[in-house]
Protein backbone atom coordinates (compact mmCIF):
# COMPACT_ATOMS: atom_id res chain seq x y z
CA UNK A 1 0.00 0.00 0.00
CA UNK A 2 2.60 2.52 -1.19
CA UNK A 3 0.12 5.42 -1.33
CA UNK A 4 -1.06 4.82 2.22
CA UNK A 5 0.37 5.31 5.67
CA UNK A 6 0.30 2.25 7.90
CA UNK A 7 -1.32 3.29 11.19
CA UNK A 8 -0.77 -0.04 12.88
CA UNK A 9 -1.98 -3.58 13.23
CA UNK A 10 -5.04 -4.40 15.31
CA UNK A 11 -6.28 -7.96 15.84
CA UNK A 12 -3.83 -9.09 13.17
CA UNK A 13 -5.21 -6.68 10.55
CA UNK A 14 -3.13 -3.83 9.12
CA UNK A 15 -4.88 -0.45 9.16
CA UNK A 16 -3.86 2.11 6.54
CA UNK A 17 -4.65 5.78 5.97
CA UNK A 18 -4.73 6.79 2.30
CA UNK A 19 -2.66 9.88 1.52
CA UNK A 20 -5.76 11.76 0.32
CA UNK A 21 -7.07 11.72 3.89
CA UNK A 22 -4.57 14.50 4.60
CA UNK A 23 -6.25 16.60 1.92
CA UNK A 24 -9.56 16.20 3.75
CA UNK A 25 -8.07 17.44 7.02
CA UNK A 26 -6.25 20.39 5.42
CA UNK A 27 -9.32 21.26 3.35
CA UNK A 28 -11.68 21.15 6.33
CA UNK A 29 -9.34 23.28 8.45
CA UNK A 30 -8.92 25.82 5.64
CA UNK A 31 -12.67 25.90 4.97
CA UNK A 32 -13.46 27.02 8.51
CA UNK A 33 -10.62 29.55 8.59
CA UNK A 34 -11.52 31.07 5.21
CA UNK A 35 -15.15 31.39 6.30
CA UNK A 36 -14.12 33.36 9.38
CA UNK A 37 -14.95 30.63 11.88
CA UNK A 38 -11.61 30.82 13.66
CA UNK A 39 -9.02 28.30 14.77
CA UNK A 40 -11.16 26.88 17.60
CA UNK A 41 -14.00 25.97 15.24
CA UNK A 42 -11.56 24.58 12.67
CA UNK A 43 -9.93 22.47 15.39
CA UNK A 44 -13.37 21.27 16.57
CA UNK A 45 -14.16 20.25 12.98
CA UNK A 46 -10.89 18.29 12.76
CA UNK A 47 -11.64 16.59 16.06
CA UNK A 48 -15.09 15.60 14.79
CA UNK A 49 -13.64 14.30 11.51
CA UNK A 50 -11.11 12.19 13.42
CA UNK A 51 -13.86 10.88 15.72
CA UNK A 52 -16.04 10.03 12.72
CA UNK A 53 -13.20 8.08 11.17
CA UNK A 54 -12.66 6.34 14.49
CA UNK A 55 -16.27 5.17 14.12
CA UNK A 56 -15.54 4.14 10.53
CA UNK A 57 -12.57 2.04 11.71
CA UNK A 58 -14.83 0.32 14.25
CA UNK A 59 -17.43 -0.22 11.49
CA UNK A 60 -14.80 -1.89 9.29
CA UNK A 61 -13.60 -4.05 12.17
CA UNK A 62 -17.22 -5.15 12.58
CA UNK A 63 -16.99 -6.58 9.06
CA UNK A 64 -13.47 -7.95 9.49
CA UNK A 65 -14.02 -9.71 12.82
CA UNK A 66 -17.35 -11.17 11.71
CA UNK A 67 -15.67 -12.42 8.53
CA UNK A 68 -12.97 -14.02 10.67
CA UNK A 69 -15.69 -16.06 12.43
CA UNK A 70 -16.39 -17.68 9.06
CA UNK A 71 -12.72 -18.22 8.19
CA UNK A 72 -12.69 -15.31 5.74
CA UNK A 73 -9.44 -13.41 6.37
CA UNK A 74 -9.19 -9.65 5.96
CA UNK A 75 -6.17 -8.41 3.99
CA UNK A 76 -6.29 -4.93 5.51
CA UNK A 77 -8.46 -1.94 6.30
CA UNK A 78 -7.86 1.35 4.48
CA UNK A 79 -9.39 4.71 5.36
CA UNK A 80 -10.18 7.11 2.52
CA UNK A 81 -11.76 10.59 2.75
CA UNK A 82 -15.07 9.03 1.69
CA UNK A 83 -14.99 6.12 4.14
CA UNK A 84 -13.24 2.86 4.84
CA UNK A 85 -12.75 -0.48 3.15
CA UNK A 86 -12.09 -3.83 4.81
CA UNK A 87 -10.58 -5.94 2.01
CA UNK A 88 -11.71 -9.51 2.53
CA UNK A 89 -9.55 -12.17 0.88
CA UNK A 90 -12.58 -13.92 -0.57
CA UNK A 91 -16.35 -13.74 -0.77
CA UNK A 92 -18.06 -15.75 1.98
CA UNK A 93 -19.31 -19.18 0.93
CA UNK A 94 -22.88 -19.06 2.23
CA UNK A 95 -25.44 -16.26 1.78
CA UNK A 96 -26.01 -16.23 5.55
CA UNK A 97 -22.31 -15.54 6.10
CA UNK A 98 -22.32 -12.69 3.58
CA UNK A 99 -25.46 -11.26 5.17
CA UNK A 100 -23.99 -11.32 8.68
CA UNK A 101 -20.65 -9.91 7.55
CA UNK A 102 -22.37 -7.11 5.61
CA UNK A 103 -24.68 -6.21 8.48
CA UNK A 104 -21.91 -6.26 11.11
CA UNK A 105 -20.51 -2.85 10.10
CA UNK A 106 -23.80 -0.95 10.33
CA UNK A 107 -24.57 -2.86 13.55
CA UNK A 108 -21.44 -1.32 15.07
CA UNK A 109 -22.73 2.14 14.13
CA UNK A 110 -26.13 1.32 15.66
CA UNK A 111 -24.36 0.30 18.88
CA UNK A 112 -22.26 3.49 18.85
CA UNK A 113 -25.35 5.66 18.25
CA UNK A 114 -27.18 3.94 21.11
CA UNK A 115 -24.18 4.37 23.42
CA UNK A 116 -23.64 8.02 22.53
CA UNK A 117 -27.34 8.89 22.45
CA UNK A 118 -27.99 7.04 25.70
CA UNK A 119 -25.04 8.77 27.33
CA UNK A 120 -26.25 12.18 26.21
CA UNK A 121 -29.78 11.53 27.45
CA UNK A 122 -28.49 10.15 30.77
CA UNK A 123 -26.55 13.40 31.21
CA UNK A 124 -29.63 15.47 30.40
CA UNK A 125 -28.20 16.57 27.04
CA UNK A 126 -30.12 16.89 23.82
CA UNK A 127 -29.66 14.57 20.87
CA UNK A 128 -31.31 16.98 18.44
CA UNK A 129 -29.16 17.86 15.46
CA UNK A 130 -26.93 20.81 16.38
CA UNK A 131 -26.62 23.79 14.09
CA UNK A 132 -22.84 24.16 14.07
CA UNK A 133 -19.49 22.64 14.92
CA UNK A 134 -18.13 25.46 17.05
CA UNK A 135 -20.59 24.95 19.86
CA UNK A 136 -20.24 23.33 23.31
CA UNK A 137 -18.77 19.84 23.70
CA UNK A 138 -22.24 18.34 24.15
CA UNK A 139 -22.86 19.25 20.52
CA UNK A 140 -19.74 17.32 19.54
CA UNK A 141 -21.35 14.18 20.94
CA UNK A 142 -24.72 15.01 19.37
CA UNK A 143 -22.94 15.45 16.03
CA UNK A 144 -21.21 12.11 16.49
CA UNK A 145 -24.54 10.49 17.39
CA UNK A 146 -26.14 11.77 14.18
CA UNK A 147 -23.14 10.85 12.05
CA UNK A 148 -23.46 7.25 13.26
CA UNK A 149 -27.20 7.26 12.49
CA UNK A 150 -26.42 8.58 9.00
CA UNK A 151 -23.65 6.01 8.52
CA UNK A 152 -26.19 3.25 9.20
CA UNK A 153 -28.65 4.67 6.67
CA UNK A 154 -26.02 5.39 4.01
CA UNK A 155 -24.29 2.03 4.33
CA UNK A 156 -27.58 0.14 4.07
CA UNK A 157 -28.52 1.70 0.73
CA UNK A 158 -29.21 -1.31 -1.52
CA UNK A 159 -26.46 -0.47 -4.02
CA UNK A 160 -23.34 -2.55 -4.53
CA UNK A 161 -20.61 -2.33 -3.17
CA UNK A 162 -22.30 -0.68 -0.16
CA UNK A 163 -23.23 -2.92 2.76
CA UNK A 164 -26.88 -2.71 1.72
CA UNK A 165 -25.99 -4.01 -1.74
CA UNK A 166 -24.20 -6.96 -0.16
CA UNK A 167 -27.20 -7.58 2.09
CA UNK A 168 -29.48 -7.52 -0.96
CA UNK A 169 -27.19 -9.91 -2.87
CA UNK A 170 -27.17 -12.29 0.09
CA UNK A 171 -30.97 -12.16 0.41
CA UNK A 172 -31.43 -12.77 -3.32
CA UNK A 173 -29.17 -15.83 -3.07
CA UNK A 174 -31.65 -17.57 -0.75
Amino acid sequence: MGSSLRLGRIAGIDVFLHWTFGLLLVGAFAFFLVNGQGVATAAAALLLILAVFGCVVLHEFGHALTARRYDVPTKDITLYPIGGVARLQRIPEAPTQELLIAIAGPAVNVALALLIGGGLLALGQSITAPTGLGEPLGHFWANLFWVNVLLVGFNLLPAFPMDGGRVLRALLAY
